[in-house]
């Protein structure tokens, strides 16, 4: 199935049917269907054609989803652009994916001087969207054609745009609205970026899948973000761990009143610590559904929607996803071990454009390596601990820095903790610890003097006013200021 014939299921069966709230408007499923085939008629006229590239510079918009839908119709591959980036980043992108246009406002073009694609601004398309026909077109039959490119955060060297078809996209929706239990019933708000998959793979598909009602914003607010879900009455929300940490800064009556609505709140994207798991469920009373997955396979395991959604991890693996933890060698590890996560099944991309080197070193004897260690419980339950670049080795001992800014997180004073690697002549490497704040450093290394091994124990607690992120919440931690000991 590609995903025109999976939408099409709430764009023609629902076509009257309110689907989306944006900016004090509604439109209905037929209005977005009208809509897209404009848009899929005036990129046509353009010259775009299939298995051109369209990159998309935006912030969440209406004529967002107007594009992509377009795209998925004619064949034109989608290439979002974290909005967020600049003239580096996006020259990279642009001389690697080779786009047809690159879509973007006209305040937006200062980002981007002399670009080696053509700019096709949006004010303009808004302006010439009414005059085209609502003739359908649909180009696509085969579900294996690439729908977009998503290019990596590329935080250990150049990003690299992983191939996603239409037969991966419709694989992981059907998968998240059979497992998280959707219906055309829901009422989703979604603040997510779109350029990234958690807010359109999950997002926007979840609810043209279902048939829900979406109230779509520009951005997460959080000084907004409760009146939103008072007005609405959400029934699910998608966030990364920085949204739930700043909802728990909401009154308690606040909290009791937007929970009254919800059945479902999901997070991904970047480590949910197990504290703010137990906070927010005594707070909101909801118990957050925290869930795993990468620009190159979408979503692979989650917590279940019936049983027990257990703090600090993932979960279980989806529905046709095979998970395996190996050694560095690829054999499993026992149960309870560190491992690094592989994976099998129909969510994998179909390899990074342009670069077969990179995709064959991306497998082991059919496996996806992702790069994430994790640990896997008796019951079957995976719990990261980090990147595999990630991974401190100090004095020949093997450090996962989940394991210690878990710890540190649940100090008193402690708002936020990253622990990263730092050179040492004598054992190679050592844990250092950034702390936001208002904490006492030397009552935080007494804490891990007394709870951790010596070995794991952080050679320096730095505070800083915050911790580098993506828009998606991940810390980055090559970001962060580098410390060197005294002499």
């Amino acid at each position: 199935m590609t995903l025109p014939s999976l939408f099409d299921l709430s764009l023609i069966g629902r076509r009257d049917t309110p689907a989306l709230e944006w900016n004090g408007a509604r439109f209905t499923f037929g209005d977005i269907d009208a809509r897209a085939s404009r848009m899929a008629n005036l990129l046509a006229a353009r010259g775009l054609e299939k298995g051109d590239r369209l990159c998309v510079y935006l912030a969440n918009c209406l004529e967002y989803i107007d594009l992509f839908l377009a795209a998925t119709r004619l064949g034109v591959i989608f290439v979002p652009v974290n909005v967020l980036y600049r003239d580096r980043e996006i020259r990279h992108i642009l001389h690697d994916a080779e786009p047809k246009a690159l879509i973007t406002t006209a305040a937006q073009t200062e980002f981007i001087p002399d670009p080696p694609t053509p700019i096709w601004l949006l004010e303009d398309l808004r302006a010439e969207l009414p005059n085209q026909p609502t003739t359908r077109t649909i180009n696509v039959t085969d579900a294996d054609t690439p729908a977009a490119i998503v290019y990596t955060s590329g935080t250990t060297g150049t990003s690299k745009g992983a191939v996603l078809t239409h037969h991966n996209f419709v694989v992981n929706a059907v998968n998240l609205l059979t497992i998280w239990q959707f219906t055309p019933a829901d009422r989703l708000l979604l603040t997510l970026p779109l350029f990234h998959v958690h807010g359109l793979g999950n997002g926007i598909h979840c609810w043209l899948a279902s048939g829900c009602l979406l109230r779509l914003t520009e951005r997460f607010a959080h000084d907004q973000a409760a009146q939103w879900m008072r007005e609405f009455q959400p029934t699910v929300f998608f966030g990364v761990p920085t949204m739930y940490v700043r909802m728990l800064e909401w009154p308690a009556e606040t909290a009791a009143e937007v929970g009254r609505s919800m059945r479902l709140y999901v997070s991904g994207s970047a480590p949910l610590p197990a504290q703010t798991h137990e906070e927010f469920r005594a707070k909101f009373g909801h118990t957050i559904l925290e869930r795993y997955g990468m620009s190159e396979t979408l979503m692979n395991i989650t917590n279940p929607y019936i049983g027990e959604r257990r703090p600090g991890s993932v979960g279980l693996p989806m529905p046709g996803v095979s998970v395996k933890n190996a050694d560095p060698d690829g054999n499993p590890v026992p149960d309870g071990e560190v491992g690094e996560l592989y994976l099998k099944g129909p969510n994998l991309f179909a390899g990074y454009w342009r670069r077969a080197e990179a995709t064959e070193q991306a497998y082991r004897d059919g496996w996806f390596r992702t790069g994430d260690i994790a640990v896997r419980s008796p019951d079957g339950y995976y719990t990261l601990q980090g990147r595999r670049s990630d991974l401190i080795i100090s004095g020949g001992f093997n450090i996962y820095p989940r394991e210690i800014e878990e710890f540190l997180a649940e100090q008193p004073g402690v708002e936020e903790v990253a622990v990263a690697s730092s050179p040492d002549p004598r054992r190679g490497e050592v844990p250092v610890a950034y702390i936001v704040g208002a904490c006492d450093t030397a009552a935080l290394e007494e804490a891990c003097r007394a709870n951790l091994a010596s070995f794991k124990v952080p050679r320096a607690f730095l505070k800083i006013d915050k911790l580098p992120r993506t828009a998606l919440g991940k810390i980055q931690k090559h970001l962060l200021p580098k410390w060197e000991p005294a002499n």
